[in-house]
């Protein structure tokens, strides 16, 4: 039995980043499935037992008996503690800048566009699904062309987001573009980022780690 659990869910994008980030650095997990639109409230009762905020992922590293939330912390966690292969480049201003991606979607992107927000939006604002939509995909074009735009500034480009490797960077984007194509979001005038996508998904490690891969997708 592994020594890491993971709580996940197949479409949750923050998951995701984590399940990517596992499968690159080679560490087997125990997945522990918590359906976000249909678990019982016994089941996120317990949930909370373990994380109070009731999030996913969660990630347990039983041998250091530590429980880890937030997707970014879990990321930082693997790279201290499982250095090898590393989730970020060589010199400090490129581990930044990996770093700065990592954080334009999991910070400026993500959480404008989870799952609570369009519930909240609907259940609170009574907005409708087109105006759901219109919110969704403003938020992901704003997201997404800073992100082209930073990368198109460099020379020359790699194939992933920071050079010759995937990194932590690529971990959160790949999510997010998954889920803007899910949400029919218009991704021609993003290049660089279909490029990076096409060739990231030619690795096992993200296409392991891809919703319909998962063993609760349904």
């Amino acid at each position: 039995m592994s020594e890491l659990a993971l709580y996940t869910y197949f479409r949750s994008s923050a998951a995701y980043r984590v399940r990517i980030a596992l499968n690159l650095k080679g560490l087997s997990y125990e997945p522990h499935f918590i359906h976000l639109i249909k678990a019982s409230d016994d089941q996120w009762a317990e949930y909370r037992k373990i994380n109070p905020q009731g999030l996913i992922p969660m990630l347990i590293d039983k041998t250091a008996d530590a429980s880890i939330p937030q997707s970014l912390a879990i990321l930082e966690y693997l790279e201290e503690c499982y250095p090898t292969p590393s989730l970020l480049p060589v010199s400090p201003a490129e581990r930044a800048f990996s770093r700065s991606l990592a954080l334009l979607v999991c910070c400026e992107i993500h959480p404008l566009n989870n799952l609570r927000v369009l519930g909240y939006l609907k259940d609170i604002f009574h907005i409708d699904e087109a105006a759901r939509m219109t919110w969704y995909r403003h938020w992901i074009a704003e997201g997404l062309a800073s992100f082209e735009a930073r990368l198109a500034a460099r020379k020359p480009l790699g194939p992933y987001c920071c050079g010759d490797a995937p990194t932590m960077a690529d971990a959160c984007l790949i999510p997010q573009l998954y889920n803007a194509q899910r949400f029919d979001c218009d991704l021609t005038l993003y290049p660089i980022l279909k490029k990076i996508n096409a060739n990231c998904m030619e690795l096992e490690a993200f296409s392991k780690a891809a919703p319909e891969n998962q063993p609760d997708h349904e």
